[in-house]
């Protein structure tokens, strides 16, 4: 296979995708997209301009009048990708309390999703880009000429956010992180699956770094005739 100019990573929550999306993009210097910044943006804006989020059809009226960019980093603060907004940097705003409580609901509006989309296959077709999401191989970029679909077992993916969470000053109990991400699953199951043509990578026990090294040997090694389901070495 040559490069793919296109990598999509889809999964369940939990399962990595962000973690290996940054590192992979990173390794092929390509322009690394979390597609969840662009509702988180238009929350943002939403915010700003005094919209109440529970009003659909205001929200959806901004989401085709805003313009949202996801480029590579334009300032060294830590930051993996620069959202802006209308042109107007707001990769760090956009990570507030208050776009975190709302953001759920600006996403599940059909006008919001529809637009997201359209702005997300915009960037997608400039290539050389890693896109990360929940249905990325099927809905966003089906022509991607590598998808990626992570699983992992519910308790595995419990486990890791419960580790991510201490880092975080967030110790809440293990059942407790379970049981969200169970609802969450069964909230996202319309989405939760791979395409037709997608490399499932089974990753429970295996570290960021080595699933990054199993995709590019796989990349270098695979021809027409590779088997989509498959498990990495241990």
């Amino acid at each position: 296979m040559q490069k793919p100019l296109v990598i999509a990573i889809d999964g369940p929550a939990g399962a990595g995708k962000s973690t290996l999306g940054a590192l992979l993009a990173n390794r092929l210097g390509y322009l690394y997209f979390d597609t969840g910044v662009m509702y988180r943006a238009l929350t943002l804006a939403a915010l700003q301009s005094g919209i109440d989020l529970a009003a659909s059809d205001a929200v959806e009226r901004l989401a085709q009048q805003i313009v949202i960019e996801v480029i590579p980093p334009s300032a060294d603060d830590g930051r993996q990708y620069t959202v802006l907004a209308d042109g107007t940097d707001v990769t760090w705003a956009i990570r507030s309390p208050e776009v975190e409580c709302g953001v759920s609901t600006v996403a599940r509006y059909p006008g919001v999703r529809r637009e997201m989309i359209r702005q997300q296959q915009a960037i997608g077709h400039r290539n050389r880009v890693v896109m990360v999401g929940r249905d990325i191989g099927t809905v966003v970029m089906p022509d991607a000429a590598l998808k990626i679909y992570l699983e992992a077992t519910l308790d595995e993916r419990a486990r890791r956010r419960a580790d991510e969470r201490e880092h975080h000053d967030d110790s809440r109990p293990l059942d407790e992180i379970r049981s969200a991400m169970a609802l969450r699953d069964t909230m996202d199951q319309h989405v939760l699956r791979p395409a037709d043509d997608a490399v499932i990578l089974k990753n429970d026990g295996l570290s960021p770094e080595a699933e990054v090294n199993w995709i590019i040997d796989f990349i270098g090694r695979s021809g027409s005739g590779e088997a989509h389901s498959l498990i990495p070495p241990r």
